[in-house]
């Protein structure tokens, strides 16, 4: 969701989602030799010098002071944030029941769009899994069951007057991974994503089927059945800030949390579908995919529609063939399909910034600016010029690219004996190669 610099209309910039940058300032022969020589190396580096792993999981980690996490933890801190999370949400839908149907002059757009998608990238790297205590579909579900409650003195069941019916272990992230395709396809492939009846039926309905499945299977349906905070959960992992298994809030290398990312079902679903739509949003400002939208004899949402589904798919695949020749390199490991799937967050981490931070430094601050009523505000400009954007979205992409080798390593070498943990990891070198390819292209081509 990159902010053409071209186009002043925010309607354009949030209605189509990523811009691609076909004209930026770097040569392409040197990010692609830069980005091989950075994989390269640090595949090579790591069969020389890493040979067992070094990751804990949720196990590692300093302890924060006990006063931060008292005022962290303190039930007061807790309701405050849910509040603001509640009155933001009736905020963006009194805007879109009373305000103008004008992007342009109403900021619920921006707010969905922006304020809230992209932004929850920085606020979750930083801060942890905020969405969890933001949350209002999960306030709201604590205010309905509150009447019917009896004590519980373990505090194990939230819902105790309404036991909780438990999802089958195989659904997994699956509910998740299909809300946030739904909402990628709000973003790009609907007929009008920034008009403010679509986005007030999309999201009342989302709103309704979250609350009454939470009021089937309890609260924890939010873990795993919200989009969002799974969402959040994931881009959390990589933060510095993270809780330990003691339940200890703590600093931490990101690494270590990212090895404790939950081999779940549908997890590969849910990073295929970040990297798929993200990719799909990059393409689909390519002049020839626009001619084939306006050509096809299915018409633009349909077509549209098919070209985010091939996407996500395409990214499935080339993770599930890399699996199965993990296994014919290495032999049949431990770890299910889902063993290398948090080496992916880092990338998925790399092109959300590399695609969305235009578009969340300019049309951030317009958004706000329009919900304070703040009608002369001067015209938000990106802190970096176009050599220096370029420059941040290649590094972003390199950069995921390599912290996702760094950690399938690691997991390799863990999983694998060491005559076969180097090559095991060639196939996920493959990968990451394919990926690069991928996403370098949609940036410079």
């Amino acid at each position: 969701m990159v902010l053409r610099p071209a186009a002043p209309d925010p309607f354009t910039a949030l209605a189509h989602g990523i811009g691609s940058q076909h004209d930026l300032p770097i040569s392409p022969f040197y990010a692609f030799a830069g980005a091989f020589t950075a994989l390269f190396v640090s595949f090579l580096a790591l069969g020389l010098l890493w040979s067992t792993s070094r990751f804990r999981g949720d196990r590692s980690g300093i302890a924060l002071p006990a006063a931060f996490q008292g005022v962290a933890d303190a039930p007061a801190t807790r309701t405050v944030l849910r509040g603001v999370g509640l009155v933001a949400a009736v905020a963006v839908l009194l805007h879109l029941l009373l305000g103008p149907d004008d992007p342009a002059r109403n900021p619920a757009p921006g707010a969905v769009y922006v304020l809230f998608w992209v932004g929850l990238v920085p606020a979750s790297l930083l801060l942890g899994p905020v969405w969890r205590l933001l949350n209002p579909l999960r306030t709201l579900h604590r205010l309905s069951v509150r009447p019917f409650r009896r004590p519980d003195p373990d505090r194990s069941h939230p819902d105790r007057s309404h036991p909780d019916r438990p999802l089958p272990a195989r659904l997994g992230q699956w509910p998740a991974a299909a809300g946030l395709f739904g909402f990628t396809w709000l973003e790009l492939a609907a007929p009008d994503p920034a008009s403010t009846t679509t986005l007030l039926i999309a999201l009342t309905a989302y709103a309704a089927a979250q609350l009454l499945l939470a009021a089937r299977h309890g609260e924890r349906w939010f873990d795993d059945g919200d989009a969002f905070e799974v969402y959040s959960a994931l881009l959390a992992r990589l933060s510095p800030l993270g809780r330990r298994s003691d339940g200890h809030l703590v600093l931490r290398n990101p690494f270590h949390g990212l090895d404790a990312t939950p081999e779940r079902p549908g997890l590969v679903a849910t990073v295929c579908v970040l990297l798929g739509s993200t990719a799909y949003d990059g393409f689909s400002d390519n002049p020839s995919w626009i001619n084939v939208l306006q050509t096809s004899p299915l018409g633009r949402t349909p077509t549209a529609t098919l070209g985010l589904l091939g996407s996500v798919a395409l990214v499935a695949v080339l993770y599930c063939l890399c699996a199965a020749g993990t296994r014919l390199v290495s032999g049949p490991h431990p770890g299910p399909l889902t063993a290398f799937a948090h080496s992916l967050v880092p990338i998925a981490l790399g092109y959300l910034i590399a695609h969305y931070f235009s578009l969340l430094v300019v049309e951030g601050p317009r958004t706000v600016s329009m919900a304070l009523g703040t009608d002369n505000a001067p015209e938000p400009v990106s802190p970096l010029d176009p050599g220096g954007l370029a420059a941040l979205q290649v590094i972003a992409v390199v950069a995921g690219h390599v912290l996702g080798v760094v950690a399938a390593h690691d997991r390799s070498v863990r999983l694998f004996p060491p005559a076969k943990a180097v090559a095991g990891q060639l196939p996920l070198l493959a990968l990451m190669i394919t990926y690069t390819i991928g996403g370098l292209s949609l940036l410079l081509n």
